[in-house]
């Protein structure tokens, strides 16, 4: 069947690539047929994307969407080149078909039915950075071209100022804006600190109180097990004047 199948948008899949960073990239399938069309993805490399949906039905000339999402790298390469390749297929299938109806056994060109597979490559590109600004004649334009991010100021007598200025392209003098938040930063640090040393001096007197509560409780513990009296030590002073009297008489007594 020399027909095509399927119309791929875009031919190919572009990722953005970050550091510790996913990226996703979307494709359109579009059934140039008058009939149902299966598709199924596959790629080189199913550790590092993820396809949803991987197999999928399109109606007679209509169109699905597929996403690949490219796991978050570790480190960069040296280059960026990838040679990591997507495969599609496709075949017609009966009237009616859904997605529940889709086997593997649709995709088998053993079985004589024709199978269309297009390949896509993956290509990888940088984070996209800000345009810069560069002056033409001592007035400022956008280069949309360059990569730097710092603007540029050219005087018209040709001197190139890239570190310097405390002013804006538009005169704006901000010198005293930058002093007056160093000294709000200044500020706002001296009271961070006031607030550090009142905290600690809160936290001791809480602790403090709460040794002193837990004292309180065990005195109040040990006049409890004693009954509330105090605890006597020696010999009562009656006692000690019942022995006396009775040590008098007994000596009275056998006296001649």
């Amino acid at each position: 069947m020399a027909e095509e199948l399927l119309e791929i948008r875009p031919q190919e899949l572009k990722f953005v690539f970050e550091v510790r960073k996913q990226s996703s990239c979307s494709i359109q399938l579009g059934n140039k047929t008058d009939q149902y069309v299966a598709f199924k993805v596959k790629t080189t490399s199913p550790k590092k994307y993820c396809v949803r949906p991987n197999i999928g039905i399109i109606k007679p000339n209509g169109a699905s969407d597929f996403t690949v999402t490219m796991q978050a790298p570790q480190v960069a390469p040296p280059v960026l080149q990838c040679r990591d390749k997507f495969l599609i297929q496709g075949t017609i299938v009966p009237f009616g078909t859904s997605e529940e109806d889709i086997t593997v056994d649709m995709f088998d060109k053993e079985s004589g039915k024709y199978i269309e597979e297009r390949k896509i490559k993956v290509v990888l590109a940088s984070p996209v950075e800000s345009p810069s600004l560069l002056p033409v004649s001592g007035e400022w334009k956008q280069d949309s071209l360059s990569e730097t991010t710092i603007p540029k100021y050219v005087s018209p007598a040709g001197v190139e100022n890239v570190s310097s200025p405390l002013r804006d392209p538009g005169g704006l003098d901000v010198s005293e804006d930058f002093k007056e938040l160093q000294s709000k930063l200044s500020l706002v640090d001296s009271k961070l600190k006031e607030a550090e040393l009142t905290i600690s001096r809160l936290t001791e007197e809480r602790s403090l109180r709460n040794r002193e509560r837990d004292a309180l409780k065990r005195e109040v513990e040990m006049l409890r097990k004693t009954g509330g009296r105090a605890i006597q030590v020696g010999f009562p002073f009656l006692y000690v004047c019942m022995v006396a009297l009775v040590a008098f008489a007994v000596g009275y007594i056998v006296q001649p």
